[in-house]
């Protein structure tokens, strides 16, 4: 297959950052996808409706001229977060879910939640009022190994969540796991799961090929060559329950080639792309649409989009290093080849 048309897709799980950054990074996205979720972990976090409103204000100020891009936004899960604070979430319009982060599991976390049972109160308004959550699916528990934080917070927290709030509609983000892609695929049809191109791609071994590689450093971490298999998989199977989210993180460079580096990758240069190679190895390009395009708008309960995005099997170079601010941001596959390319509009 030489071109692939699809449906334009919407990228479920996405950060954005803010100012100088937001507007290095912006574009990429706006290119490939119509609409994505983005994650609410700011410096400030946004934890109301109000903040979510201006957040969307600058992320729409800071589009390209004549690009047409959706923000759905999302409020970042506390433990001061209220049930009213929910109902005004799901009045708004523009509030399409609520992240959890585990407090200190990522970046930005450091406001997020340190015990689930605070908050049962939100998840009971969360299923009243049908807003979805979003999780980070991992324990910061020290004495659980960084590889089993995914299996561990699925066996000491999802799985009675599930259970105690049947109704609530669940997203399992970056799935990197056999483990997550059977528990995900055993529940109820209220639980769904997001899948990252470089977890599809790429094993733990890519971390240390040649020397420590920083800029495969992300959360949760790259699992071993099963994982990565069933992720695959998953994701090519044609399951409703697995839909596309990058999980692209951008972070500076020097951010990230430090003593204590940040863990993230860019992938929103060419996240299609990336996906493309993905599914064209498994020999399911046709499946691509319906886990790009179909399966998250519908998990959300959104229209999906009308207008058309093309690939064509044609190599190119990333660059090396994009402008991000006063620093630079060096992407995967940054000075190497990727098979496919995203045709001009």
């Amino acid at each position: 297959m030489k071109q692939l048309v699809l449906i334009r897709p919407d990228d479920w799980h996405l950060h954005l950052r803010d100012g100088a950054a937001l507007r290095a990074v912006l574009p990429h996205t706006a290119q490939r996808f119509a609409r994505a979720i983005v994650m609410p972990n700011l410096k400030a976090p946004v934890t109301t409706v109000a903040q979510a409103l201006d957040y969307r204000s600058r992320i729409l100020a800071a589009l390209p001229p004549g690009a047409r891009f959706e923000p759905l936004m999302t409020l970042y899960l506390t433990e001061r977060t209220t049930p009213a604070e929910i109902a005004a979430a799901k009045k708004s319009g523009f509030v399409h879910a609520v992240k959890y982060y585990p407090a200190g599991a990522t970046t930005n976390s450091e406001s997020g939640v340190t015990d689930l049972g605070r908050c049962r109160t939100v998840f009971a308004a969360m299923e009243q009022h049908d807003l979805p959550l979003l999780l980070h699916g991992e324990v910061t528990d020290p004495s659980a190994d960084v590889f089993d934080r995914e299996q561990v917070f699925i066996e000491r927290h999802l799985a009675s969540l599930v259970r105690d709030f049947s109704k609530l509609r669940i997203v399992l983000e970056h799935v990197t796991t056999r483990q997550a892609v059977e528990f995900v695929t055993q529940a109820p049809a209220n639980v769904a799961a997001t899948i990252t191109a470089h977890h599809l791609l790429h094993n733990r071994g890519a971390m240390f090929q040649g020397g420590m590689r920083p800029h495969y450093y992300c959360l949760p971490v790259l699992k071993r060559e099963e994982h990565r298999l069933a992720l695959v998989k998953a994701a090519t199977g044609g399951n409703p329950k697995f839909f596309l989210g990058t999980d692209s993180a951008p972070h500076a460079r020097r951010a990230k080639e430090s003593a204590c580096g940040c863990a993230g990758m860019y992938t929103a240069h060419a996240a299609l792309e990336l996906y493309a190679e993905v599914f064209e190895a498994a020999g399911a390009l046709k499946q691509f649409e319906a886990f790009a395009s179909h399966f998250g708008a519908d998990f959300y309960r959104l229209p999906r989009n009308h207008d058309k995005v093309t690939l064509v099997k044609e190599t190119w170079t990333v660059p090396a290093e994009f402008e991000f601010g006063d620093d630079t941001l060096v992407p995967l596959r940054a000075g190497e080849s990727v098979a496919w390319k995203l045709a001009a509009s």
